[in-house]
């Protein structure tokens, strides 16, 4: 496999290609990684083996142990590879998971993680059974790729599921934020706008075929992230994309912080919060939720209201069976904000 193209084939295939990748006697070419493209086109992100090294040894330093992991997240994304890396740096290849969580942890022997994002989890918690109690034999379970609801978390810590919520991206060789807290030789600043930025060892070394899209992204061994953020008592607290605020009706409108309140109701299972163009009120906040019960919208306005500013309210409620997601699982903004304007 040309690991200077992005990363393709087989479970099988990429994991013996990483293994030639992991024993090269020197530094090797790059991973071509994409991102999920979720907030827009996906990129071409450059990871060195020192980075990905790094990353995987931080990770198993702050988790406790080396250990197995269980792979069910597609390995052509970052959480993917890392999970093999990590496994592999352990002394064994990955379990695949095809949906049988109990099957693929008896296979454990020893240590053993796993990584998910949020809609994974939200949906084993809710189905109970076997595959809730595999994951609670997990010495531990990491959960990134999007916010985490509160609710979601205490729902599996409550069945004895040790959930770790990671922050990062593709351009830190993954998560490099485990509970707020930077990985060993991760370091995080807020700039003066406000927005979160990330160095250290784990950092890209810039985007494919594209000088631009690098110089403005990552400087002096610092990338420089879209998203807000906050350090209180030590730990970074992330407060949503800077471009996930709308103005609407001359307001400006934090579409996380609208999307945490709602979650944070009982009958609300899946939410994300979007702007659409509106004639009346240039954007136009709206909620594309699943529920089984799902309350009416102006219940789900005044429980806006009672913790925010009415104005954050959503003026429009999208119900649907399921949130459009992308291959890795992360939910499909752009599917997400066409289902509302459809909707209208």
């Amino acid at each position: 496999m040309n690991f200077l193209r992005p990363v393709h084939g087989t479970t099988q295939e990429v994991v013996a290609a990483l293994e030639r990748w992991l024993a090269a006697t020197r530094e090797p070419e790059p991973l071509v990684v994409a991102t999920s493209g979720s907030t827009g086109r996906p990129k071409q992100v450059l990871l060195s083996r020192r980075a990905m090294l790094a990353s995987a040894e931080a990770t198993h330093q702050r988790l406790g142990a080396p250990g197995r992991w269980l792979l069910a997240l597609p390995i052509s994304y970052v959480a993917g590879l890392q999970v093999a890396i990590r496994s592999l740096l352990a002394g064994a290849a990955p379990i695949e998971v095809d949906d049988d969580w109990a099957a693929a942890v008896e296979r454990l022997d020893g240590v053993g993680y796993a990584s998910l994002v949020p809609t994974q989890l939200h949906r084993i918690v809710t189905d109970g059974g076997a595959a809730l109690a595999a994951l609670a034999r997990l010495d531990a379970v990491l959960l990134g790729g999007g916010p985490i609801d509160p609710a979601l978390r205490a729902r599996a810590e409550a069945a004895g599921v040790r959930v770790v919520a990671t922050y990062g991206a593709s351009e830190t060789s993954g998560g490099c934020v485990y509970d707020g807290v930077a990985l060993p030789g991760v370091e995080v600043r807020i700039d003066e706008a406000g927005l979160i930025r990330l160095g250290g060892a784990t950092v890209f070394s810039g985007y494919l075929d594209d000088p631009e899209l690098t110089a403005a992204t990552l400087h002096d061994g610092w990338y420089l992230t879209s998203d807000l953020g906050r350090i209180v008592d030590g730990r970074l607290q992330v407060l949503g994309r800077a471009d996930d605020v709308v103005i609407s009706g001359g307001v400006n409108v934090p579409l996380p912080a609208v999307a945490a309140r709602l979650r944070e109701h009982p009958d609300v299972e899946l939410v994300e919060v979007v702007g659409v163009l509106d004639p009346e009120w240039g954007q136009r906040v709206v909620a594309v939720v699943t529920g089984a019960r799902l309350p009416e919208l102006a219940v789900l306005r005044d429980w806006v209201a009672e913790t925010s500013p009415r104005a954050w309210a959503p003026r429009d409620v999208v119900a649907v069976a399921q949130l459009p997601l992308l291959s890795n699982g992360k939910p499909d903004r752009a599917a997400i904000r066409r289902l509302a304007q459809e909707a209208r």
